[in-house]
């Protein structure tokens, strides 16, 4: 069964590969979704797919790409028609 959670990951995670990291990890995980920017500072990352593999997603999202610092994930189950593919932007 297909669900999508929505997660915003706080600290030092713009500019620093964090978005393509989370986008590879997703993709490993056969999930599908989006990374973007938000303007306050933090990523939000929407990810659709099998609920092991989300939960996988949410432990790498705690780490993040090797020059993140981040500070916080808040994670939310959204009702979303999951896209096709994982883009970032």
């Amino acid at each position: 069964m297909t669900e999508c959670r929505r997660h915003f990951i706080t600290g030092r995670v713009q500019g620093v590969f964090f978005r393509d990291s989370a986008r590879r990890q997703a993709e490993q995980l056969g999930l599908t979704g989006r990374a973007v920017n938000l303007d306050d500072g933090r990523v939000e990352v929407l990810a659709c797919g099998a609920a092991d593999a989300l939960d996988r997603l949410e432990a790498w999202l705690h780490q993040g790409s090797p020059a993140a610092r981040v500070t916080g994930v808040t994670t939310e189950s959204v009702d979303e028609t999951p896209p096709d593919r994982f883009s970032t932007g």
